[in-house]
């Protein structure tokens, strides 16, 4: 058994030199491609800093916010576009073409045969899936076995990678995952030492970590990101009503960036979210008066969301609130 575990654990851990590593990988060009066409290293290691790592991120970035990197003229940035234009070009394409690259796009398993099922084979990359429900519905520990999942082999249901996880209510806990290792009979020190963990006490930290993200992507590997959860500091640092339109424009970018790594670097984004009371419910005569936190700006960036709810005992159900 310890020989099939490190094994297993083996398989788990990415090889950044095998072919369908570089399959993947083969649209994502760093942004220190961008000094092939005379785009001083200064000016490139500003870019980085502000989160900008290949050079479809400089493409996803406007003018605009790009003007605001300390140090960018007008004209360095009229170049660097122009740059990034020239080394990958980006415009239309067939549906033909189209449908070869979402050949890349992955799916996650759940753990869960039946969970899968309904998610037509579990958690798509390049797309932002959020999972939300009350206290003790069972989105921590589905995070946790996504954690452990993205590891496994593709023909078990993962995807041969590492994991970025961002705790902002401080739930990681290792012991979890060691359980969920032994279930899938791999080395639970391989499977912790191949997730990658921080912890964000206010909004502004919990930013700072996605912008942090795209550096790591870069290596390669990754394979999965996971924020838990998603709102809980917003709630904290913008409590009242005259911060909610502030709140939600912070959210906005927060969560644009999110969608900007998952389709720029083809990985799976989990977020969870939590729930609270809807006043207008019961004028409607809505039967489950709650809602997800985040309003239009998180219900627009997420390509799948998830409604989890107690069900009889320490059973659990899942409903597909929204998807493609």
């Amino acid at each position: 058994m310890t020989e099939q575990r490190a094994r297993n654990a083996a398989q788990a851990v990415p090889d950044l030199e095998q072919e369908e590593e570089e399959e993947v990988m083969e649209d994502i060009m760093s942004i220190d491609s961008l000094s092939t066409c005379g785009i001083n290293v200064a000016d490139i290691l500003k870019l980085k800093a502000a989160g900008i790592q290949t050079v479809r991120g400089v493409q996803m970035t406007t003018i605009r916010n790009l003007s605001k990197i300390k140090g960018m003229s007008d004209a360095k940035v009229e170049k660097i576009k122009e740059a990034s234009a020239k080394l990958l070009p980006n415009g239309f394409v067939t549906g033909t073409e189209l449908s070869v690259r979402r050949r890349h796009v992955f799916r996650l398993s759940t753990g869960s045969k039946e969970f899968d099922k309904i998610l037509n084979g579990g958690i798509e990359s390049a797309s932002i899936t959020e999972a939300f429900g009350e206290f003790r519905t069972g989105k921590t520990q589905l995070a946790h076995t996504l954690c452990v999942v993205a590891q496994l082999p593709v023909d078990r249901g993962g995807a041969s990678g590492r994991v970025i996880f961002i705790d902002t209510e401080g739930t990681f806990r290792d012991d979890r995952i060691t359980s969920i290792a032994n279930r899938f009979e791999l080395d639970p020190e391989a499977v912790l030492e191949n997730i990658s963990i921080a912890r964000a006490y206010n909004c502004e930290q919990q930013m700072d970590l996605i912008v942090e993200v795209g550096a790591r992507m870069i290596e390669g590997g990754y394979r999965l990101i996971i924020v838990d959860s998603i709102m809980a500091l917003f709630r904290v640092d913008y409590s009242g009503r005259g911060e909610l339109a502030e709140r939600q424009q912070k959210l906005g970018l927060m969560l644009a960036r999110l969608t900007k790594l998952a389709e720029e670097f083809n990985v799976a984004v989990f977020i969870t979210n939590q729930m609270t009371a809807d006043p207008g419910a019961s004028l409607t005569f809505v039967q489950d008066p709650k809602k997800p936190i985040g309003g239009h700006v998180l219900a627009h960036a997420s390509t799948t969301r998830l409604y989890l709810r107690k069900g009889r005992g320490e059973s659990r159900i899942c409903k597909i609130w929204d998807s493609p």
